[in-house]
């Protein structure tokens, strides 16, 4: 589940609306860009709105898909399904924490889709991006014990070769999102604002 404090935190910066296909941040001065962002798996979407209202709030406009089943790797719809969810939006690129990012490179792989970017929360890719010349950027968390730096790396040569990877000091995996504690990861030491300043930060930067 979402924690109610940064959902309503995200509510008081960027306009929040949910529906049976997602959850969209609408940004007061849209700039015609837009983010389709895949969740990690059973993780609720909203608990994904305070770390990207600092993205929504720069003008790009957030859509974080609620897919099939709660896992983001089993859904088979349409990347149109979120798109048209904001119409005026006209350039599009994808992302996703965890496996929700694994689903989100294989969206962008597909050539029907005209994705501008891709931004990964904790996550790393399983088919090959390299010759696409799509803009990449990986967030790293200092303390993930999921997705772990090594196994960030060891991906890395599926991402074009100018791809960007940004380590977030002692930010554990599941501080991509807010949802509490997840099994297996590590301590969250961060402070959950400078996560989310960092996101948007390189977001921003990415597809600005």
């Amino acid at each position: 589940m979402a924690e109610e404090g940064p959902l309503a935190r995200a509510e008081q910066t960027v306009t929040v609306t949910e529906s049976a296909e997602g959850v969209v941040l609408a940004p007061a001065n849209p700039n015609g860009q837009g983010l389709v962002f895949f969740a990690g798996a059973r993780v609720d979407p909203a608990a994904y709105a305070d770390k990207l209202s600092g993205v929504a709030a720069s003008g790009i406009t957030v859509v974080i898909a609620r897919p099939t089943l709660n896992f983001a790797i089993f859904e088979t719809r349409p990347l149109a399904t979120w798109e048209g969810l904001a119409p005026g939006v006209g350039s599009w690129a994808v992302g996703g924490h965890s496996l929700g990012g694994v689903r989100a490179c294989m969206y962008a792989a597909d050539e029907t889709n005209d994705v501008s970017g891709i931004v990964l929360f904790g996550s790393y890719c399983s088919v090959d991006l390299s010759g696409t010349g799509i803009r990449a950027l990986t967030f790293i968390g200092g303390n993930d014990e999921l997705s772990t730096e090594a196994k960030i790396e060891a991906a890395s040569d599926l991402l074009p070769a100018d791809a960007e990877f940004v380590t977030i000091p002692d930010a554990s995996h599941a501080q991509f999102g807010d949802y509490g504690i997840q099994p297996g990861d590590g301590p969250q030491d961060a402070d959950d604002a400078d996560v989310r300043d960092a996101i948007t930060d390189g977001v921003v930067a990415l597809l600005g």
